[in-house]
């Protein structure tokens, strides 16, 4: 009994380091849950349709009479999970990342001229860092830290200490906007959260992706949603163990919509005030925020330049925004006349 047990262990602990041999993510365990979280979820999405396609005979007869509309269907769901693993796969915009490409640069360009913060501050207050992708992985830095210092602490109020904004884990200055995340152990710009389902952070390199991941999820859900009440309308008594299966998928496809629909209007809101969901649950946490009134967005540029920056903004570029002056604040503060209203301030 006890030699029978001592070979099904190694027989097990064979199969483990040949896996771990093969697909090196199983080797860590927060890769290897981020894993199993992926193939659940995929797992959850071929079950919803293919319980659809086995146990609803009409939906087969309606892709022959309407087949557009059932091809549609199809698209939307491979659309989704191809977004899904884009997000999931897509870099989130690490500080490490763009000091890489300052230095890069600087060490390509020579010596770089950083403009002070008022010039910065009263035209836009965003500084726009180009990164030529095919430099991004030589060196950590390139000599000295001195160019990405004075390019961070510009984004500051004037006697500001770089000791204060930078990371006791990673040891970078930090930018405004930017945080730690403990998950992926890395500083992240425009840190917004950390996705259990995606295995990533969201930030400023992939929060769009995710906006639009969120969308087609929403829509898929509400599409399926609609194709399992049809069935059950038209079949609601002929079998009723398949209708208390498409009965509990559908209560637990409805939770889901619900949650989807929520999370959905919120980052909408969040891109329209050009914020993050760190900044706004842990705005009193954060020291440059604190003394910001509740209803003041400090990085918003209006609902246009809010969204034009969120669209269309090329993945190539760093933004790295620079917290706005006292006199910029008390004019977000002010409150919107009729004028404003149609001189389009607001936007």
């Amino acid at each position: 009994m006890t030699m029978s047990v001592g070979i099904c262990r190694d027989f097990r602990d064979r199969i483990s380091d040949r896996c771990c041999r093969w697909f090196p993510c199983l080797s860590d365990p927060v890769r290897r849950s981020s894993l199993c979280l992926k193939v659940l979820l995929v797992a959850i999405h071929l079950i919803y349709v293919g319980v659809l396609v086995l146990i609803d005979k009409d939906f087969i007869v309606k892709a022959k009479k309407e087949p557009w509309y059932i091809t549609l269907y199809l698209l939307l769901f491979v659309a989704t999970l191809i977004q899904y693993f884009l997000t999931a796969g897509s870099s989130p915009g690490y500080v490490l990342d763009a000091m890489r490409a300052v230095n890069d640069r600087d060490s390509l360009l020579g010596a770089v001229t950083v403009t002070s913060k008022q010039p910065a501050s009263s035209k836009s207050g965003k500084l726009v860092v180009t990164v030529d992708g095919n430099q991004l992985g030589r060196g950590l830095i390139g000599g000295s830290a001195t160019s990405w210092t004075k390019l961070v602490m510009d984004m500051y109020p004037p006697g500001s200490s770089a000791r204060h904004w930078t990371c006791s884990y990673c040891n970078v200055l930090q930018p405004p906007r930017a945080k730690h995340c403990h998950d992926c152990d890395k500083c992240v710009l425009q840190f917004d959260h950390h996705c259990v389902w995606l295995g990533t952070c969201i930030g400023q390199g992939n929060h769009c992706r995710f906006w639009w991941y969120l969308c087609e999820e929403t829509a898929l859900c509400l599409w399926t949603g609609i194709l399992y009440i049809s069935y059950l309308k038209a079949n609601i008594s002929r079998c009723w163990w398949m209708d208390a299966i498409l009965i509990v998928l559908l209560i637990t496809l409805s939770i889901s919509l619900i949650f989807l629909v929520l999370l959905l209007l919120f980052h909408t809101y969040l891109v329209l005030t050009n914020q993050t969901t760190y900044e706004l649950v842990r705005r009193r946490r954060i020291q440059y925020m604190r003394g910001i009134p509740e209803r003041v967005y400090p990085f918003s540029k209006g609902v246009g330049r809010n969204l034009y920056n969120f669209c269309f903004a090329r993945t190539s570029i760093y933004r790295l925004e620079a917290l706005p002056s006292a006199h910029e604040l008390e004019a977000k503060a002010r409150p919107y006349t009729c004028h404003d209203v149609l001189s389009c301030r607001c936007c």
